[in-house]
């Protein structure tokens, strides 16, 4: 029981009459902002992750390095 064309049309224009279109566009490029925002601080998060743990293998090395000069 999913909508067609014609349902999905009916509701798109039952809110653009009770929004208007100009504060339906701010919503749609406020939504878009948000998403945008959401990916890039997750996509930073996982390099962020990435970094630690490239940092830590490194400083490891460094530390085996030293017990075996030694």
């Amino acid at each position: 029981m999913g909508f067609g064309w014609q349902e999905l049309l009916i509701i798109l224009v039952i809110v653009a009459l009770i929004f208007g279109t100009k504060k339906l566009r701010n919503i749609g490029s406020d939504l878009g902002g948000a998403i945008k925002g959401f990916k890039e601080s997750s996509s930073s998060d996982e390099s962020d992750e990435k970094s630690e743990e490239t940092s830590s293998d490194t400083t490891e090395q460094v530390a085996d390095k030293k017990d075996s000069a030694e």
